[in-house]
């Protein structure tokens, strides 16, 4: 799987028909990039169709409307979301550059608080002060090594001699794991599965965003409902990895969603909980480890966002879950990469923007005197629907009995975004209330949801699991296993 880019802007791929007009202001071709990411995911939808028997559905992608769920595709009727962003996060000037703090977690807003000698309530002016007289790279490297997350503002160039640029240079956009051999699925996987002596049944489903009539009455793993039954234990957080698992729930698989106990992000709640479970384990007391390997020992594709090392020390390798669960399906997302000296470094979105040239090459790009991001945080929004499509494709070959595992990070997607200039398409995109959207209830109050942005012939986008607040549910699948 790859991004196409013909004349330094994004195409999207063969047999996708792509409709709207307009195109995110960037300089680079950013709504390219969510069309040609959503249609990756779709296709993905489409193949896994044919494989079920009903021949290969169109596909379609409104680039208006990638942009838009690129930003946030829930709009509250009545209330407001909570702010997303924590009060002393963002851009501050330092003694050589800029640098940018991302302290939307408490133990990383509690670090970076550490490292500058502030009290926890101190005030966003009181930290500009503080910072303005550090070197940038040595404050990044500070906060970074008492766990916490900054990126120094780099250029293209500084960014493409950076040890960890060129390790990136070498990856693949999706790297893929060897293949191993399990018996296929065969007929009589298709209504039910039997997992040692339970046997589990699909439940029925009733769409949330669609009319009744426009969804099958039973999931049952067909074209219309590709996904149906398919378990997905989902460990990931804010955004990239939800978006991929959001995007399986509204093709019918079964999402479970993990988060640990103190974990909260109410602004993106209503967003990213769409179509799943979610319940709170505590993977560091044995308790809470056992309950995931039962989960894990339950689950069809495991997609995390935990780097390498963090799963060794669980005990839960690529090496230990293929010898237990030779048939489980994983796909993994991080920030900076699988090689290079920053391989096992946090990081998100806005980090990443600015380590690696975006939000200086948007500062030059608009004449701009600090950085200039991109308008929507399309590294991690792309990169989630690249590992949908990712998951998507492994679980069409774990059909025919071959398992792969891929690995996707939000720095590779930076350096295809980056092989591009802005959109050649002109115009700005309709406003939020003038696009598609349907009327949808969550746990927190009614709103607005945008229409699919990809539509896969005959096969709606839907699901009957409203969104719910984290730890909202057991952790256990359904049928209590």
């Amino acid at each position: 799987m790859n991004l196409t880019v013909i004349d330094a802007n994004f195409a999207a791929p063969d047999h996708t028909h792509v409709t709207g007009e307009g195109a995110l202001p960037s300089a680079f071709d950013v709504t390219g990039l969510a069309a040609a990411s959503v249609a990756a995911a779709g296709n993905a939808v489409a193949r896994l169709c044919g494989r079920l028997g009903a021949g290969t559905p169109p596909v379609a992608v409104d680039r208006a409307l990638a942009s838009a769920w690129f930003g946030l595709s829930f709009t509250p009727t009545g209330w407001e979301l909570p702010p997303v962003w924590d009060s002393i996060a963002g851009d501050y000037p330092c003694a050589d550059g800029w640098i940018r703090l991302h302290t939307n977690a408490p133990h990383h807003r509690a670090a970076a608080l550490a490292v500058l000698g502030l009290p926890a309530d101190v005030e966003r002016g009181r930290v500009a002060q503080a910072l303005a007289s550090w070197p940038g790279e040595r404050l990044e490297a500070t906060v970074v090594a008492a766990n916490g997350c900054a990126a120094v503002m780099r250029t293209r160039d500084e960014w493409l001699a950076h040890p960890q640029g060129a390790a990136l240079a070498a990856e693949p956009l999706v790297h893929w794991g060897p293949e191993r051999r399990v018996p296929p699925f065969g007929r009589h996987d298709a209504g039910t599965r039997r997992r040692g002596s339970v046997t589990r049944a699909q439940p029925a489903v009733v769409s949330a965003a669609l009319p009744a009539a426009a969804v099958p009455a039973a999931a049952v793993p067909a074209a219309a409902r590709p996904l149906a039954g398919v378990r997905v234990l989902d460990l990931t957080r804010v955004i990239a990895g939800p978006v991929a698992t959001r995007f399986l729930a509204l093709y019918g698989a079964e999402v479970l969603r993990i988060d640990p106990p103190d974990w909260n992000e109410p602004g993106l709640e209503a967003e990213m909980t769409l179509g799943k479970r979610c319940a709170r384990l505590d993977v560091k007391t044995p308790e809470g480890l056992a309950r995931l390997k039962v989960l894990l020992a339950g689950a069809d594709i495991f997609i995390h966002g935990y780097r390498a090392d963090a799963l060794d020390r669980l005990g839960l390798s690529d090496a230990a879950l293929a010898e237990r669960h030779p048939a489980l399906v994983s796909v993994a997302l991080d920030a900076y990469g699988w090689t290079g000296p920053w391989a096992q470094r946090r990081g998100f979105d806005s980090l990443v923007q600015m380590s690696c040239g975006i939000a200086h090459a948007g500062m030059e790009h608009f004449g701009r005197e600090r950085p200039f991001p991109l308008p929507v945080q399309a590294l991690d929004h792309a990169t989630g629907y690249l590992t949908a499509a990712a998951a998507i494709d492994a679980w069409r070959e774990r059909l025919d009995g071959t398992v792969r595992n891929a690995r996707l990070s939000l720095a590779r997607t930076a350096m295809d975004l980056m092989r591009t200039g802005p959109s050649r398409v002109s115009g700005g995109l309709p406003p939020p209330e003038a696009l598609a959207s349907e009327p949808e209830y969550t746990a927190w109050g009614p709103g607005l949801r945008l229409a699919p942005a990809v539509v896969v012939d005959g096969v709606p986008a839907c699901t009957a699991v409203e969104a719910r607040g984290y730890g909202s549910a057991d952790a256990s699948w359904s049928g209590g296993s």
